[in-house]
């Protein structure tokens, strides 16, 4: 697949304020300062669509992109950042609950995971939680061309047999780079089997 057409649509504060569309939403997630919004943008070819920022926690809405007039890329707030106060935490954490479990036309949570770490506790109970509420999901490795080849397969084998203590079988799953541009058409591939 090619995207051609990728616009900001609507920024929402909760489910209630989502856009009203039947179009299919493919919701992407993750820790904050995973590589969220530069993922986003590179999917898109456009640098400037997604908001990225050196800091982390720069996401605090639900993010409508059209894409190709036929579906919706949705940029979701991330979970986990130690800076937020108690209460946009619970604000963050309410918005996700909702969106992940609630929204009907959410074909897809891509959740964002960094190539470089062992699985982090709150990714491990966030796929857990995803799969206890039945939410289609597929994992997408990020900045994977920050390490080495070999210690990139290390830490992925690492991050597969924690995730075979959580599920039967491997979730589908993405190597990506924003920066060298790996693994978009993957993704654009496999989102596009789910609009056929």
């Amino acid at each position: 697949m090619i995207i051609k057409k990728a616009a900001f649509h609507k920024s929402s504060s909760k489910l209630s304020e989502c856009v009203r569309s039947p179009l299919p939403e493919f919701g992407f997630i993750g820790r904050s300062n995973v590589g969220k919004s530069s993922l986003i943008n590179m999917l898109c070819n456009n640098n400037k669509l997604a908001k990225t920022s050196a800091s982390p926690g720069k996401t605090k809405l639900i993010n409508h992109f059209i894409i190709n007039d036929n579906w919706y890329i949705v940029d979701l707030p991330g979970y986990g950042y130690a800076k937020t106060s108690k209460v946009q935490k619970s604000e963050f954490e309410t918005i996700i609950i909702e969106y992940c479990s609630k929204r009907e036309n959410l074909v897809c949570l891509f959740i964002l995971i960094d190539s470089r770490l062992p699985l982090q506790q709150i990714d491990a109970e966030f796929l857990q939680w995803c799969g206890e509420k039945e939410i289609p999901f597929a994992i997408i490795y990020t900045k994977a061309d920050k390490n080495s080849k070999a210690e990139l397969k290390k830490n992925l084998e690492l991050i597969e047999e924690k995730l075979l203590l959580i599920f039967s079988e491997l979730p589908n799953s993405f190597i990506t780079s924003a920066e060298k541009i790996i693994g978009k058409d993957d993704i654009l591939d496999f989102i596009e089997g789910y609009l056929k």
